[in-house]
């Protein structure tokens, strides 16, 4: 590819704009723009978004998105009018457990780096003096958020483009993408066609059909959402000029699904408290035929006459007003909640960004252009990735379930934990009837149905010494979970492990393959077991795998998830010396851990399974019964034993063997709940939680896993320059001295009553008898018995930097 590549935009909405300034700003000048409507004014979401600017996400990397957008658009204007006011963000909490929540998403912004604040009623009300202090018990405030106005924001960044040598084409409808292998080549539309080198797709609910274009998946959802002008209110008159439009913080309601904004003397109010509308693209106007916009539908005034009465309790103002104009707008939804970014798998060159509001526009641009550019985001973005999605999730049917489920969720209270309603039983382990059986409560992720503790194991009397929690940890947790970690600890569980995914990669390249894009050293002997990292090219963790060499040219991967995957099967060498296939549902596994593990298995199998015979992680093939298994001397929770592969056919054969011979031993299953709170126990990361492509590994406290004297590999060049030493944060534990305290992730940590960084994962440690929170800290605090607070709904909790691991730190339970 040329220095100075090819690139076309197709889509000249807010995110196309701003792609093109972010783009053009780094020295890609070569950029095309098509739009199929007239610019700016497009007939997408752009047109009609309302432009609200909230910050507060439980993800970081949505509130970096949108942290960046209030930075761009406040020093953008346009002809001298401004493109962004921060009038500031008011979220109003009208029941307890809203102000619960408020207080939880205070802890979100100030983890973050987002200044906030909670407000008392009456400091609400001198905020924005059209609510009703009666019927309020809180708020929280935050000063950067704002209005954006974004067919001006959008226009102000393509005149710069422009101005730096991008183009932009109106009227041009892509008819068809065309490719030659597997590269993308061009863009066809109705005036032409365009060559490239990169396409990307910024075509918001639209972009479905380009995808299909392309051959590319694009899961998303339009949906119709209602927003309402009032007529004039006299509370506003003379508060708001004509250029100014907004002075008051705009307002959400979320006990209610609605928000508020100021339009001069009127109140827009946007309302998700309707049915979802899902629309199909098919049946929206194209620009060119539609009398006003194409995304702005009739609206449908019996679905807003509850909302209408619950805005006018809010703001007794209303009273005197009517709806004077309203429309059902058309927005992009997914499955999940999150944008739809990245190069898709199967045509490289083609990238999308997708399903992005106004919210976070200029964020994800910014993201889009490194990531184009450098090759790697500097915000982490797996949680946004095109590739992230099981074969399953792309069904229609699912696509179209779940988005409407987040439509409906949009502003609902959501456990960290609460596993969606439906669809369900999409994913189901062999030994799902056996965990039935034994009262499994499951939870969902990825579509498997995971345990997280048992029924059947009620009446262990370590159950009784399990402490209590808070309310909030309380939900999706059962004492019991603790019984089945002690348990664990003192005889022997089993504990189902087929949701990890599988990989196998084979050939006579498998090595040389694989030692490139791994960091530690795989030149091992058949039968070794290796923990090891996927770096970027800037020394992010990309991954964490564990790699077992099967045989000469055979190896099996236990990955996190398909963006693993994606990425192994991005690097394959074109001579076809390698081959990567997702074994995951044609196998299964049982972990077997504890004390008692070696007493369970070794009766069962003419193998060796002694410590001697059977080393700290080694791998072998063997027999247990009248089953062949593949086992792995790993243990995520820090005790002896094994991971038990075997075909997926075999699984209820392997659980029936290995539940009848623990019988005597006084074998349980064990769940989730427990299996996480055994690994922090032994500090064992989570990738995705604890640490992400935004660290590095000697700041996670995986830096054993690297091996710079091995030769190559991807990233190595960006470690060589850093001290594991002297590294400007770290990943360590602490020990909160409340013992009932329980915090479940993402609550901001206070050194000397500043916040200095943030929890990741969080559990009780049965063991330890104390409850762990890993977090993320600056150096200088990151030392064992530095005394810090963790923020949890409105407190402020005691905990002390601890040594790691907490538990065993010798291995000696592992290795015996």
């Amino acid at each position: 590819m040329a220095a100075q590549p090819k690139v076309v935009v197709i889509g000249a909405g807010i995110v196309g704009c701003a792609l093109s300034d972010e783009l053009t700003e780094r020295g890609w000048t070569d950029v095309t723009v098509l739009e199929q409507g007239p610019l700016f004014a497009t007939g997408g979401s752009s047109s009609h978004a309302p432009g609200l600017v909230f910050q507060a996400s439980p993800s970081k990397t949505m509130t970096e998105f949108a942290s960046y957008t209030v930075q761009k658009y406040t020093d953008l204007t346009l002809d001298g009018q401004w493109c962004f006011q921060q009038v500031g963000g008011l979220e109003v909490a009208t029941t307890p457990e809203r102000l619960a929540e408020i207080e939880r998403r205070h802890g979100w912004l100030t983890s973050w780096g987002v200044s906030s604040r909670l407000l008392t009623p009456e400091e609400a009300v001198a905020v924005h003096p059209l609510v009703d202090q009666e019927q309020i018990l809180g708020a929280f405030h935050i000063p950067s958020d704002g209005l954006a106005k974004a067919l001006r924001a959008g226009e102000a960044q393509a005149r710069r483009a422009m101005e730096r040598g991008a183009r932009f084409l109106p009227h041009h409808t892509v008819t068809g993408i065309e490719s030659s292998g597997d590269r993308v080549t061009g863009v066809v539309t109705d005036q032409g066609t365009f060559g490239a080198d990169i396409v990307v797709s910024c075509a918001g609910f639209w972009g479905p059909r380009i995808g299909e274009m392309a051959g590319v998946s694009v899961p998303l959802v339009p949906l119709a959402h209602q927003y309402v002008k009032t007529s004039p209110l006299a509370a506003l008159a003379g508060q708001n000029t004509e250029a100014l439009e907004a002075s008051r913080p705009i307002l959400r309601h979320q006990d209610r699904d609605l928000y508020f904004r100021e339009h001069v003397d009127r109140i827009g109010i946007g309302s998700y408290a309707h049915r979802p509308m899902p629309i199909r693209v098919d049946d929206v106007e194209h620009p060119r035929d539609s009398v006003d916009q194409p995304s702005k539908l009739a609206f449908t005034e019996e679905d807003f006459a509850a909302a209408w009465a619950d805005c006018k309790q809010l703001l007794p103002a209303l009273a005197e007003a009517k709806v004077e104009e309203g429309f059902n707008g058309i927005f992009s939804f997914t499955t999940d909640g999150m944008p739809l970014m990245g190069e898709a798998p199967s045509l490289k060159g083609f990238w999308v960004a997708e399903a992005v509001w106004v919210t976070h526009s200029a964020g994800v641009a910014r993201a889009m252009a490194e990531w184009l550019i450098e090759g790697t985001p500097r915000t982490d973005v797996h949680e946004c990735d095109l590739n992230r999605f099981e074969e399953h999730q792309l069904a229609p049917s699912y696509v179209q379930q779940r988005s409407c489920q987040n439509f409906v969720e949009v502003y609902d209270i959501l456990h960290p934990l609460q596993p969606a309603e439906a669809p369900r039983q999409l994913r189901l382990s062999p030994f799902h009837d056996r965990q039935r059986e034994l009262g499994a409560v499951f939870l969902e992720a990825s579509g498997w149905e995971r345990p997280h503790w048992y029924e059947a194991n009620k009446d262990l009397p370590e159950v009784e010494g399990v402490p209590g929690r808070g309310e909030w940890a309380s939900r999706y947790w059962s004492p019991i979970a603790g019984a089945e970690a002690l348990v664990t600890r003192e005889r022997v569980a089993m504990y189902d492990m087929t949701a990890l995914k599988r990989l196998e990669v084979t050939g006579p390249g498998a090595l040389n393959f694989l030692q490139y894009l791994t960091t530690n050293q795989l030149d091992k002997p058949v039968g070794t077991v290796v923990y090891t990292l996927l770096l970027e090219e800037t020394g992010g963790v990309r991954s964490d795998l564990t790699i077992a060499r099967l045989g000469e040219e055979r190896f099996q991967i236990g990955a996190n998830g398909p963006l693993d995957l994606d990425w192994l099967t991005r690097h394959l060498p074109d001579d076809g010396s390698v081959q990567v296939r997702d074994i995951t549902a044609g196998t299964c596994c049982i972990g077997v851990w504890g004390p008692l593990a070696r007493e369970l298995v070794q009766p069962l199998t003419d193998t060796d399974f002694s410590h001697k015979g059977f080393g700290y992680f080694k791998a072998k093939h063997a027999y247990l019964g009248d089953v062949p298994v593949t086992a792995m001397r790993l243990s995520y929770v820090g005790e002896l034993g094994w991971e038990i592969y075997t075909t997926a056919d075999q699984g209820t054969k392997l659980w029936d063997t290995l539940w009848e011979a623990g019988q005597s031993l006084g074998v349980i299953a064990a769940g989730r709940s427990a299996f996480n709170s055994l690994r922090l126990e032994k500090g064992y990361r989570s990738w995705g939680t604890d640490m992400t492509a935004e660290h590095n590994p000697y700041e996670a406290g995986i830096g054993f896993a690297v091996r710079m004297q091995k030769g190559d590999f991807l990233g190595r060049e960006a470690l060589e320059g850093i001290d594991p030493e002297n590294v400007s944060r770290r990943l360590v534990p602490l020990l909160l001295e409340d013992g009932e305290a329980v915090v479940m992730g993402k609550e901001p940590v206070f050194v000397d009553g500043e916040p200095a960084g943030y929890v990741t994962s969080a559990a009780y440690g049965y063991t330890l008898g104390r409850s762990i929170a890993y977090a993320w800290l600056p150096r200088a605090a990151a030392v064992a018995g530095t005394t810090v607070q963790v923020g949890y709904f409105g407190d402020r909790l005691s905990a002390t930097v601890a040594e790691e691991p907490l538990f065993d730190p010798k291995m000696t339970r592992i290795r015996r």
